[in-house]
């Protein structure tokens, strides 16, 4: 890491502390509260939309870093224009609520922004043979983008959970990135990523003196999803590694969504039955969960993620075995089960 490189991310982390400082004064004086209902999983109104702190900290350092720390231009253009996009729908819907129908062609069409600006659809390699995605590369990058839009919107509701998944898996991937030897300085811009959101979850860690908010949510998810397809273009294997290190958020959200499907639920229709939120419910507090899916991305995720990244685990073989206990923690918490969570409903 160069001089210009670590100013950067310590200006990025003091900015992002100090915006959503400010922030939470503007939030609190503009009554943009997130007060308690039968969904919620506070007990407390709160200021919600810190996220935004996030947001303008790392374009304004993507901004810097593309020109003066060799970022490329075609990375910071696809981040801006699909970033920027996802956070004013989010900070609209903050404000009042948008439809559905809007925030989904909203979030496609930052999907298709940041496919447009990928040199390359990442070659799959799946059991040591790649697999051309000449066909459906572009189709899986779209649903990819679109789901990480919305899943760290679902994952984002107990005080630093949403943080802690963003900055470990960001700092976690800007290593394995960087400690691949391969030439040119994208890594960075998931370290400078990395930098803003743990200036957010200064203020956001248990107990929570703002939320993130959808503009945040949104923006975060699609900044990991944009970052782990960028890296995947020129090493695939790295692509795993970040769907890896996604673990936790994955493997909860899609496992609460599918159940709610089968029993008919609306797929927009707010509740509180994922695994993260019933684990909350259960041992009384956010801090024990907020920080055991923190642990869990340090100790189990990120090894097994540096050994496929290091070509000593085959991709899916690396995702099976590190989504199977996670699997069973989703089951353990009743992820999605309405009616087996019913006794701390």
């Amino acid at each position: 890491m160069n001089l210009t490189t670590l100013v950067l991310t310590v200006l990025s982390l003091l900015l992002s502390i100090a915006l959503t400082g400010l922030m939470r004064s503007y939030a609190i004086r503009a009554n943009l509260l997130d007060r308690p209902n039968e969904r919620s999983s506070h007990s407390v109104p709160t200021p919600r939309g810190g996220g935004v702190a996030i947001v303008v900290t790392f374009l304004l350092a993507l901004a810097v870093a593309a020109g003066f720390a060799g970022v490329p231009l075609r990375l910071a253009t696809a981040l801006g224009g699909a970033g920027a996009l996802v956070a004013v729908l989010g900070f609209i819907d903050d404000r009042r609520s948008l439809s559905p129908s809007v925030r989904f062609a909203g979030h496609v069409l930052a999907a298709g922004w940041v496919v447009f600006w990928l040199e390359q659809i990442p070659t799959i390699p799946i059991l040591g043979y790649p697999v051309d995605p000449s066909y459906f590369g572009p189709p899986l990058c779209l649903l990819f983008i679109a789901w990480m839009i919305n899943l760290f919107n679902f994952m984002d509701g107990i005080d630093g959970i949403a943080g802690i998944e963003a900055m470990t898996v960001s700092v976690g991937g800007a290593l394995l990135w960087l400690n691949h030897g391969l030439p040119g300085t994208e890594w960075v811009v998931a370290l400078l990523f990395g930098a803003a959101v743990l200036g957010f979850l200064a203020w956001n860690f248990p107990p929570a003196k703002i939320f993130m908010g959808d503009a945040g949510s949104g923006f975060t998810g699609l900044t990991i999803a944009t970052l782990a397809l960028w890296c995947g273009q020129t090493t695939p294997a790295l692509f795993w590694s970040w769907f890896i290190l996604i673990g936790c958020f994955m493997v909860d959200a899609t496992t609460t969504l599918i159940r709610r499907v089968r029993r008919g639920e609306r797929f927009s229709e707010a509740h509180r039955t994922h695994a993260y939120q019933y684990a909350s419910r259960l041992h009384g507090e956010h801090r024990p969960v907020t920080v055991g899916v923190g642990l869990i991305n340090l100790l189990w995720l990120f090894p097994i993620a540096a050994a496929v990244a290091g070509g000593w685990l085959d991709g899916v073989a690396g995702v099976a075995l590190a989504y199977a206990p996670l699997l069973w923690l989703a089951f353990r918490y009743k992820a999605g089960d309405r009616a087996g969570q019913k006794h701390l409903a």
